[in-house]
């Protein structure tokens, strides 16, 4: 049986972190608002605005599949809930999985989780680009193609180097402004449904079965973010109960603006021509209204979603690699705060995911969105394993400070249903993105050995 470990970073986040926080006037801790306004901004980041585009060609039996990952996704929000009142530190699946296995679970859960947040915000500026292309015409030049997303990705870094302070205050102003579009097109869209436009309700020969896989791990990229509340526990006041309810409310607000935001373009724009769209919501907005100013105004207001979504994601990128730093499984740089933020694990972060973001486009543009959202599938199912097999070796083992025993089925159910749900749509990220996964995955085993090394040295 592993040795359950107290992470060193719980007895540096005592008062003594808190009396430094709260003389930084650029750090502030998040409340019950914030913290849903992270967890939905985070979830409604991007994705939800190219995914409809991205899964047309299954048909639409990929609303089946988001009816199912909707499901999933509750589930996993329930579990992350649960583990973050028991565990209310800043780190997440990292903590869970440290706690329940040792220390290489714990990498491996935030060597994962870090990949995942950087090459989402490779994928989410990408997005950006075809909304940004409706408002200044990107595309005519290759140059301008990369620039556009790269000045998208750097912007809400800058604002995260300010401060947690500056991280809230965008997060509020994006989530909302996020919402007008969606709802537009989510609740007006039914006014101007025709069936006509749905078109076949399962293309290609995959099989009923292989399409709806195929589709959900397209749109798991939707979901990404139902843990960022637990994530950045440590930032939350009050984390024990507002972490959870936070994590709760988001994930529920944004499955029901999903589902009716996908269905609602489905049948007011053409399947012919939403599959070719670089901007299905606005292309919605335009068929509702007619004429091109309704488009134009929500592909303004995407831009500003998914800049505010890549504010959130920067947060969460820099908070796992801290967590571990802490404990002396990521390199000393990352555990380095300035303004409450991981200064560090900002700056490296927004460099990957730029060089990921030229590799992409100059290897050549096609598909690019589509495959980095595939690997971001691959990696963002580790740490949800992980932490769903940390939450059901607490509920089999027993622990009485681990397990409330009166919802002990409850909660067991919960996790088998959320692990399913994970290795579900590790089957149906694909092999490409399976194999590009595993070579992330295998390249932290090395930076975990050379870090178990120094820090062995160090104990001698």
């Amino acid at each position: 049986m592993a040795t359950v470990t107290t992470p060193s970073h719980q007895q540096k986040q005592g008062p003594s972190t808190e009396e430094g926080r709260s003389q930084d006037k650029h750090a502030r801790r998040f409340g019950l608002p914030v913290a849903t306004a992270l967890v939905m901004g985070n979830i409604i980041g991007g994705g939800i605005f190219l995914l409809p585009a991205s899964v047309a060609p299954y048909g639409t039996i990929s609303l089946v599949a988001f009816a199912l990952l909707t499901a999933g996704a509750i589930a996993l929000a329930l579990v992350f809930g649960r583990l973050a009142r028991r565990h209310p530190r800043t780190g997440g699946p990292y903590v869970y999985a440290r706690e329940a296995f040792g220390d290489f679970a714990g990498f491996l859960a935030a060597w994962s989780y870090w990949i995942t947040t950087w090459v989402s915000n490779a994928a989410l500026a990408v997005a950006a680009v075809g909304y940004l292309d409706v408002l200044v015409p990107v595309h005519t030049s290759t140059a301008a193609t990369i620039a556009a997303p790269l000045f998208l990705q750097w912007l809400p870094a800058l604002a995260n180097l300010a401060g947690t302070r500056y991280v809230g205050a965008v997060q509020l102003v994006a989530t909302v402004l996020k919402f007008v579009p969606l709802l537009l097109v989510a609740v007006g869209g039914l006014f101007f449904f025709d069936s006509g436009n749905l078109g076949p309700f399962q293309a290609g020969d995959s099989g009923a079965v292989g399409a709806v896989s195929a589709s959900a791990a397209i749109l798991l990229f939707s979901y990404l973010g139902v843990e960022s509340a637990a994530v950045s526990a440590g930032e939350v006041r009050d984390p024990e109960r507002n972490v959870g309810r936070a994590t709760i409310l988001g994930t529920l607000g944004a499955a029901v603006i999903y589902l009716l935001g996908t269905l609602s373009v489905f049948g007011t724009v053409p399947h012919d021509t939403l599959i070719t769209s670089g901007a299905p919501f606005s292309d919605a907005v335009n068929t509702m209204f007619g004429g091109t100013w309704g488009g134009t105004a929500v592909a303004c207001m995407a831009v500003v979603s998914m800049a505010g979504a890549l504010n959130g994601w920067t947060l969460l990128s820099a908070q796992t690699p801290y967590a571990a730093a802490q404990d002396g499984l990521f390199p000393r740089v990352f555990a380095r705060r300035k303004r409450g933020v991981p200064t560090a694990g900002v700056l490296v972060t927004v460099v990957l995911a730029s060089l990921l973001t030229v590799y992409n486009y100059t290897a050549g543009p096609g598909g690019v969105f589509e495959m980095l959202v595939l690997v971001t599938t691959f990696t963002a199912t580790v740490p949800y394993l992980l932490s769903t097999a940390a939450q059901i070796y607490f509920l089999a083992s027993g622990r009485a400070d681990r397990v409330h025993r009166g919802r002990l089925v409850r909660d067991a159910l919960l996790a088998a249903l959320a692990a399913g749900f994970s290795l579900w749509l590790v089957a149906g990220s694909g092999y490409a993105a399976v194999y590009q996964g595993v070579l992330f995955l295998f390249a932290g085993v090395l930076v975990y050995a050379w870090m178990s090394a120094r820090k062995e040295r160090a104990a001698r």
